[in-house]
């Protein structure tokens, strides 16, 4: 497992923990991703320009109020009856960073 390093505004660590069935996670300005995202040229780009947005997120709110509302948005969906990865998608903050990640690099 590699140790993070730092790349930018936040450190990067590759192979470090991930929740299941997740290619990358964000906290604060520690961006994990998992070894085989990595391996993955075309992956790994677009995930480390979606969890970008999620540095940016954290950067802009505060992590109490980032979690809060990310947390709160996730909760809203789950009540509604939505699967977890349903509610997850209709999360803004992840909606934000998908949009953003998909668009073309100038």
């Amino acid at each position: 497992m590699n140790r993070p390093r730092r790349t930018g505004d936040h450190w990067l660590w590759i192979g470090g923990p991930v929740p299941p069935g997740a290619d990358g996670i964000t906290l604060g300005r520690l961006v994990i991703v998992t070894s085989r995202a990595a391996r993955d040229p075309l992956r790994f780009d677009e995930l480390l320009r979606h969890e970008a947005v999620h540095v940016r997120q954290y950067r802009e709110l505060g992590t109490a109020r980032f979690l809060f509302r990310y947390i709160r948005a996730y909760l809203h969906w789950r009540g509604r009856g939505y699967s977890h990865s349903a509610a997850y998608r209709r999360i803004p903050f992840e909606a934000e960073a998908v949009w953003t990640a998909r668009q073309p690099v100038p």
